[in-house]
């Protein structure tokens, strides 16, 4: 408990194998009540480890269905254990999870009701080894999403977020993608429904074990990314409706 907050960490897993470990141990465990993990049908020991560590929750997705799909999952088990603050994090160790105090206390003092881990905000992307051309890729896509969607963010593609319950019961998250593009479309969510967005500074660390999408899937996030942006900016200003906003 945090201020009087169930804080419940939630894994979407997909071949964290190697690095599950590293970063379950690092979960400050004197604020977290919960921690679950699931494996979206990996083909590596992710869920042999994940039991070894004794995660009290673990699900199992019987077949694939995606980054989206996985965190949809994460989300209403959470709920479902009654969780006030849900902090989202990849298990494949590129975020240090000793970041959570400090993005909970955020959420549960009031200040902000969403918290992101920005990787850009303390300019530690490239000194922690993220490829060149992914983090340019950031930079552009996160100053036209800011342009469409009239923000100020540093990044919108970072896989380290804290949401409180409220966040997570009033967007329609299970509306979403079930792909990558299921985190910026969480973005346009939380803004259009008049949700704010503080950051922090996060350090980040990229090695061969962590996890990371080849060039064609990051064209077609890219693509997606740009496709959210826009139709939230017709959506904004009338021109369109989109579903996922207005329904």
């Amino acid at each position: 408990m945090y201020n009087n907050k169930k804080i419940v960490v939630v894994l979407p897993a997909y071949n964290a194998a190697l690095t599950l470990e590293r970063t379950y141990k690092e979960i400050p465990f004197d604020i977290v009540d919960d921690v679950i993990l699931v494996d979206d049908f990996s083909n590596d020991r992710t869920f042999e480890v994940a039991k070894k560590l004794g995660i009290k929750h673990i699900i199992h997705h019987k077949v694939n269905i995606g980054y989206g799909g996985n965190q949809k999952t994460c989300y209403n088990k959470a709920l479902d254990l009654g969780a006030d603050i849900v902090v989202m994090l990849h298990p494949d160790y590129q975020y240090t999870p000793l970041l959570i105090p400090a993005m909970v206390s955020i959420i549960a003092s009031g200040l902000y009701p969403v918290v992101f881990a920005s990787r850009i905000l303390g300019n530690s992307a490239l000194a922690g080894g993220m490829p060149v051309y992914k983090y340019f890729a950031n930079r552009f896509l996160t100053f036209v999403q800011n342009i469409l969607m009239h923000q100020k963010l540093t990044e919108y593609h970072t896989g380290f977020r804290a949401y409180s319950g409220e966040v997570l019961k009033k967007v329609k998250f299970e509306l979403n993608s079930d792909d990558f593009i299921f985190d910026n479309e969480m973005i346009a969510l939380i803004f259009y429904n008049g949700f704010s967005i503080a950051e922090i500074t996060c350090p980040t660390k990229y090695f061969r074990e962590a996890s990371s999408i080849n060039f064609r899937r990051s064209m077609k996030y890219g693509c997606g990314v740009l496709r959210v942006s826009l139709l939230y900016f017709l959506t904004k200003t009338g021109i369109y409706k989109w579903h996922l906003l207005v329904n």
